[in-house]
């Protein structure tokens, strides 16, 4: 079993999803007292946080490729950022090292692809949502993406930071959330793109109008199945 390298804490919420999910798989498809073989570097998100609402991107970039280098030297053998958003510096990360780095949104659109979907909607922060790093991935696999109005992108972006990420499930959040989907259905989007890995703990499919693409899920499922592949 090859070894994962988790660069995580942003937020930590998520990051113990992916921990869970990832030994959840690994025991379920290699037998129940087997459990990945992960080495995590979990970072403060407060000095991220930062770094992105004052457009300090090169140092963050700079950050989080030292760290990817650190856990290759650690003996990893792929590398996996848990978060949408840092992918806009996924570039200097690669940079950075020599084992495989699975990009979260190329996870996604493997996905959609094999669902034969070619218009889906997509909900994260304001960064994945309107910025190219993301969507325009996901544009070159032949893909169309659609997000909500300035002003529920806003509100989608609020909640991420100021509950999502801090643990707290809100109701009428939730139907923020639905409602985003209902619109999205509305200009035909065939799914919608979970792109934060927060968003997973606040909707879910049997509550949603459409089929829901969790990026969370894909990305371990990417990750177990490189753990695994030579078995």
């Amino acid at each position: 079993m090859k070894t994962v390298g988790l660069i995580g804490g942003m937020s930590w919420e998520s990051t113990a999803l992916y921990y869970k999910l990832l030994n959840q798989a690994i025991s379920k498809k290699c037998g129940v007292l087997h459990s990945a073989k992960i080495v995590l570097h979990s970072v403060d998100f407060q000095e991220i946080e930062i770094m992105q609402r004052e457009n300090r991107w090169q140092e963050a970039g700079e950050k989080l490729a030292e760290i990817a280098a650190a856990l290759e030297r650690s003996g990893v053998d792929c590398i996996l950022l848990c978060t949408n958003t840092m992918h806009k510096v996924a570039s200097q990360i690669e940079a950075a090292i020599n084992v495989p780095f699975l990009h979260l949104a190329d996870a996604t659109a493997d996905t959609i692809v094999a669902r034969r979907e070619t218009r889906v909607g997509l909900l994260g922060t304001s960064f994945t949502m309107e910025e190219d790093f993301y969507c325009e991935r996901l544009r070159q696999r032949g893909i169309e993406v659609l997000v909500p109005g300035a002003e529920l992108r806003a509100e989608i972006n609020r909640i991420i930071f100021d509950e999502l990420c801090r643990g707290k499930i809100v109701d009428s959040s939730r139907e923020t959330y639905l409602c985003a989907i209902g619109l999205l259905r509305e200009q035909s989007a065939q799914s919608v793109v979970l792109g934060c890995t927060e968003v997973g703990m606040l909707v879910s499919e049997e509550q949603s109008s459409l089929p829901l693409i969790d990026t969370t899920v894909i990305h371990v499922d990417a990750a177990v199945e490189f753990a695994l592949a030579d078995l």
